[in-house]
């Protein structure tokens, strides 16, 4: 498990939402979105409910870190359940892991272009889970994570269609 993301001790990872450090980063991946999309990707309401709803949102969202080779800082419970891994697992597997080593260069232009332009919203690829089974997204949102000084800290991608290749 990531040390940048800690659980509270009574929670586990189950309940991310409950950790401080999670609530922080959730409000920097969705006040991205917002500055780069102009709107929200989910209703806003306080932090920890806001940690929350996205978490268990069905529309997958994940997001990685400026490491030489991005290493993965968030994934909700769709994105969980869709790459087939605990938390724990994702917290800090290197981003280009998700995808084919074949499609690795595809997936290397979107970084590129999403880091010039802000964000793109028309992203479709194939990606592979932990357990080999492909599949390909539809129509993902791929956007710059900034902080409040407008930093850049990493690149988050949300999409709700995807379907099963093998």
């Amino acid at each position: 498990m990531s040390d940048d993301f800690p659980f509270p001790p009574d929670s586990g990872p189950e309940f991310p939402w409950l950790a401080e450090k999670w609530q922080l980063h959730t409000r920097l991946l969705l006040n991205s979105y917002e500055k780069w999309v102009e709107q929200p990707l989910i209703p806003r309401l306080e932090l920890e409910s806001d940690a929350r709803t996205l978490f268990l949102s069905s529309i997958v969202v994940v997001a990685h870190g400026t490491e030489a080779d991005p290493l993965l800082n968030y994934g909700n419970r769709a994105a969980l359940e869709l790459w087939e891994m605990s938390l724990s697992d994702l917290l800090g597997t290197p981003s280009r892991k998700t995808a084919e080593s074949v499609h690795r260069g595809e997936r290397t232009e979107l970084l590129r272009r999403t880091k010039q332009f802000g964000f793109i919203d028309d992203y479709s690829g194939v990606r592979i889970s932990s357990s080999g089974r492909r599949f390909q997204i539809h129509n993902a949102t791929v956007w710059n994570v900034v902080d409040a000084e407008n930093i850049y800290v990493g690149q988050a991608a949300a999409f709700e269609a995807w379907e099963a290749l093998s």
